[in-house]
């Protein structure tokens, strides 16, 4: 994780910590030692990474709750999905889909982008249940949401989608047993 520290006279005992995205900002006294300091940041960024991944595992509901709301505009209903949650082993992708067990799971990092973001990445996964791999078919699907480029663009400047799936145009409709993106 990212840190920002900045260093005040006028704060004379107290440090404190928030986090904003990835980056953790820590403001300081500027008097205090720097190996007191890491070991406070330390301390101080475990417990709001803690407290962030709580509130967020606490919100699948509301994740699940959204999924059927875009199933109804985007794929008129007709998807039937069994579960939707955020989990914390996704470093690598920002989603996958089980077909077979009509499960999507959602990195917890995307809990912090904006709604549009979130909702562009339910429909990729979503449209994993009607066609579970990225050909042209898949695509469509996806591509009807408005925002699906604009999404994309944000995820690949996060570095979480890969640019040489940018188009959507291109692929084999190959059926797979888990799809992970």
């Amino acid at each position: 994780m990212k840190t920002e520290i900045t260093r005040s006279s006028r704060r004379r005992s107290t440090v404190s910590a928030r986090l904003d995205g990835e980056m953790l900002i820590v403001q300081a006294p500027e008097n205090i030692p720097e190996s007191e300091l890491q070991t406070i940041i330390e301390k101080l960024g475990a417990r709001l990474v803690k407290k962030r991944t709580r509130r967020v595992l606490n919100s699948a509901k509301a994740l699940m709750q959204r999924a059927q709301e875009l199933n109804k505009v985007y794929f008129k209903g007709q998807l039937q999905v069994a579960s939707v949650e955020y989990v914390t082993n996704q470093n690598t992708r920002y989603g996958s889909c089980s077909p077979r067990t009509r499960s999507i799971r959602i990195s917890h990092r995307l809990a912090t982008v904006p709604p549009w973001v979130r909702d562009y990445v339910l429909i990729h996964e979503l449209a994993h249940l009607a066609h579970a791999n990225h050909g042209k078919r898949f695509w469509a699907l996806v591509n009807k949401y408005p925002l699906s480029e604009r999404a994309r663009g944000f995820l690949m400047a996060l570095g979480l989608e890969p640019a040489s799936d940018a188009i959507g145009d291109e692929g084999e409709e190959t059926r797979a047993e888990e799809v992970e993106d």
